[in-house]
């Protein structure tokens, strides 16, 4: 790689070792997650020293998030869209990465000339997949667009008549449009409609709310296990019962408990084994997985596991923030985070029914709360708003240098789970 700052990178500031990075899922026209884009920050208020630039400095970051993190965890195998700067293009900086897992993106603050123009076609040649990020077309775009393999296309910033134009630029070309802030399912539908292949945003966790309806049969039998599991006055044997009486939830509770999550030297064969080796408190959380991943059959699996890196992310901050007793507390808090995007309705009109403690309900419906300031620091966190989210650990007084050991280790685990 050819260096544009030719300084030593021995001097380079420690601040540059603090890798901060959120993931965001991208989806296909099934609402599968075929790839995430990785957000990165050197620090929450994104400090360094600018003598050293900040093409080295992004770079020092990419490196150093794959060496903290892993890519095989942070991504679990599937290909990952990463911001390139104009240096970081020249420098083929990309050729690090195996080419089977990066998408390339060039941003749109890139100044498109000779040089890398020449870059994208090298990089072409060799296997790796090309992004023009926040499209907006001008004629010096020519060229990349003859070459790339994805265009994306922000929807907060574009109208629907721009949208169109974009998507005639492809001609012949076999080029792939990528739909990005996509924040409700209309905007999903319309845009699926358009022709596009692939959707980023939040779509999968707003509720689509089916005027007049009910809360469909089988999903009500879920949400009623869910009040009846998380009854505080609820003995071993009725929890038991409960349980046994559904055998999709006994058959994916087992599934769960033995998988590598747990590591337990013998294999988990009753429900009186579970609830002896995990105790009540941990035995609830599980089986409230299972009915919430089958009240979500309807929904993108990324629904499921948002909620759980949410659940496990809040745990974890139980910790740090001196309130471990209420961990069980804060981890169904992450869990039902989603709970209207699963049910499609409201969420005040669902958290009621559910036996949570009031501090739990009271941030669930986004009232002012300790709680709620938690569940913020994670949903800040999964969207890269880094300034929310330091303002937050300011308040309690936490580490920021601790945050990414928490999400990736949140990441790791929800893999051990679902994959």
């Amino acid at each position: 790689m050819n260096s544009h700052n030719n300084k030593d990178p021995a001097a380079v500031p420690a601040v540059l070792k603090n890798v901060f990075i959120a993931r965001q899922p991208i989806f296909d026209r099934r609402k599968k997650v075929v790839a995430y884009e990785l957000l990165f920050r050197t620090g929450f208020d994104n400090f360094y020293n600018n003598v050293y630039g900040g093409d080295y400095a992004s770079s020092q970051t990419i490196v150093h998030s794959f060496g903290t993190f892993g890519l095989d965890v942070i991504s679990n195998g599937k290909p990952v869209f990463i911001n390139f700067t104009r240096n970081l293009i020249i420098d083929e900086a990309a050729v690090i990465f195996p080419r089977e897992l990066l998408a390339i993106e060039v941003l749109e603050t890139v100044k498109v000339d000779d040089l890398v123009v020449k870059a994208c076609v090298d990089m072409k040649k060799r296997g790796y997949i090309l992004a023009l990020d926040d499209f907006t077309y001008s004629p010096e775009m020519r060229p990349l667009i003859d070459i790339v393999d994805i265009i994306k296309v922000d929807f907060r910033i574009s109208n629907h008549r721009e949208r169109e134009e974009i998507l005639q630029l492809a001609g012949a070309r076999n080029i792939k449009f990528l739909a990005e802030k996509i924040e409700t399912h209309d905007e999903f539908e319309s845009a699926k409609e358009m022709g596009f292949s692939y959707f980023q945003g939040f779509f999968f966790s707003k509720p689509r709310i089916i005027s007049g309806s009910e809360i469909p049969g089988y999903k009500h039998k879920y949400l009623e296990i869910l009040r009846q599991i998380n009854d505080p006055n609820l003995d071993f044997d009725t929890l038991e019962h409960v349980v046994k009486r559904d055998l999709s939830i006994t058959y994916k509770l087992f599934k769960f408990i033995n998988s590598a999550a747990f590591g337990f030297q013998v294999r988990i064969q009753s429900i009186r084994q579970a609830l002896t080796l995990l105790g009540m408190n941990e035995f609830r959380k599980w089986v409230s997985l299972v009915a919430l991943s089958e009240m979500g059959a309807d929904k993108p699996e990324e629904l499921l596991v948002s909620s759980m890196m949410r659940a496990k992310f809040c745990e974890f901050i139980a910790v740090k923030i001196q309130k471990k007793e209420r961990s069980a507390d804060l981890f169904l808090m992450g869990m039902f985070s989603h709970i209207d995007a699963f049910i499609d309705k409201p969420i005040n009109s669902i958290i009621d029914e559910l036996p949570l403690s009031g501090e739990v309900k009271a941030a669930l419906s986004g009232g002012d709360n300790e709680f709620r300031d938690v569940l913020e620091i994670v949903i800040a966190y999964e969207k890269g708003r880094w300034d929310c989210v330091l303002a937050l650990l300011k308040k309690f007084g936490i580490n920021e240098k601790d945050i990414p050991e928490i999400y990736g280790n949140s990441v790791d685990w929800v893999n051990k789970i679902f994959f």
